[in-house]
């Protein structure tokens, strides 16, 4: 049986664990509205723009000219993943959830005869499938010392997307990335940047453009920019996610928490009254032994 003061001791331990998950859960709570509010504006201008590239990609399918960009390079043997997750823990299964998600994204794959490379931009990402598909990384990305991501951190990462796009590395790229929904879901999606995916039977489909300048110069400048739109939205909704997850996570965490509390309490006031209990039998028979 614990004693009073093993007792004691847990019982201060998980109430100091307690206020720290509390503390979390606040912060948490305090950050998930301003990067819901960025995620969900991120999200017109986005989509509106991934519709614009597919219904143009499909209007220029077929044309020797059409930049890789837009069109990819006409095969379909090496597929690049480029796998957002968060830098840090504590928030339930996010990470996890990302990272089950590409682990069964690489085995389809690969089972199908393709070859896999991955580039992961959060650290938790990596840590989880490099254990088993460390062969496969070509990159690894980390924001953990900045407060703020910005725009300028997904072109960093598109930038090698396009290089290695150019030297012929890889002929699709998928981005793998938790699409934030509310506080309590997060779903793992997988979004296709290269080649645009071809647009559906809608009004887009099939819609003629005019270029000014140039098609040219017009196309080395937007598709660059959609790539870091795209990722960067992904960046975005990964954040929201990430905030919406770990308040989830620590808000459980402090139920359980006061439960383990009160279980303790009980079992230290039981554990008390017995002592006291076997003191006053001691001191009766020691009297009457007298």
């Amino acid at each position: 049986m614990a004693t009073l003061k093993s007792l004691r001791l847990r019982i201060n331990s998980v109430k100091s664990t307690r206020k720290i998950t509390q503390a979390m859960k606040m912060v948490a709570a305090a950050k998930l509205r301003r990067a819901q509010t960025q995620a969900e504006a991120a999200r017109p201008y986005a989509e509106r723009m991934e519709r614009m590239l597919a219904s143009l990609g499909a209007s220029v399918a077929g044309s020797p000219d059409a930049p890789k960009l837009l069109v990819g390079t006409g095969a379909d043997k090496v597929h690049l993943l480029v796998v957002v997750t968060a830098e840090r823990g504590l928030c339930g299964g996010f990470n996890t959830n990302v990272g089950r998600f590409t682990r069964t994204t690489v085995r389809a794959l690969e089972a199908e005869g393709k070859t896999v490379k991955i580039i992961t931009v959060g650290r938790k990402g990596a840590v989880y499938l490099k254990r088993e598909f460390g062969s496969r990384f070509v990159g690894e990305y980390s924001f953990a010392n900045k407060k703020r991501i910005g725009f300028e951190d997904a072109s960093e990462v598109t930038s090698r997307i396009s290089e290695m796009l150019e030297a012929g590395e890889f002929d699709v790229c998928t981005l793998i990335y938790n699409r934030f929904k509310n506080v309590i879901s997060q779903t793992p999606v997988g979004q296709q940047l290269i080649p645009a995916p071809m647009p559906e039977a809608t009004g887009d489909s099939g819609m003629l453009y005019e270029f000014e300048p140039t098609e040219e110069e017009i196309l080395a400048r937007i598709l660059p920019q959609n790539l870091a739109i795209q990722l960067y939205r992904a960046l975005l909704e990964n954040q929201a996610g990430f905030y919406g997850s770990q308040m989830t996570a620590m808000d459980n965490a402090t139920r359980n928490a006061g439960e383990m509390i009160n279980k303790l309490t009980l079992n230290y006031n039981r554990t008390r009254q017995a002592n006291i209990t076997k003191e006053l039998i001691e001191i009766i028979s020691g009297a009457e032994a007298v």
